[in-house]
């Protein structure tokens, strides 16, 4: 089969064009595959979910009986040695839970420590 003269640049328009679209849109357009999606949305519901869980930390650190002496302690210690006091006193293990969770340690003790 042949295909008339005039058909072919609109093929390689077409083509050329499809190329041009797909790469503009993946670079700067947004869009994303459906993996990368799912990525994003597992991330964005972790960093949800431990800054829901960060406010029951802040509330039982308020109801610990040496809380003044532990925030001093907060407060001396290094940024990276934070998580690991807070998990020691027990502010991060959530009710029904036996272990505490590092992410909401880190970021209940930026927000105790304050």
């Amino acid at each position: 089969m042949t295909t008339p003269e005039w058909l072919k640049p609109g093929l390689y328009g077409v083509a050329c064009g499809a190329i041009v679209v797909t790469v503009i849109g993946f670079n700067w357009g947004g869009w994303v595959t459906g993996g990368t999606a799912r990525e994003m949305a597992t991330e964005q519901s972790r960093i949800e979910v431990v800054t829901a869980l960060t406010s029951i930390c802040v509330d039982q650190s308020k109801r610990d009986p040496q809380l003044a002496e532990r925030i001093a302690l907060l407060k001396a210690s290094s940024s990276y040695e934070r998580g690991d006091l807070v998990m020691k006193n027990g502010w991060a293990t959530m009710p029904g839970t036996s272990e505490g969770n590092r992410r909401v340690a880190i970021a209940c003790a930026d927000k105790v420590g304050v």
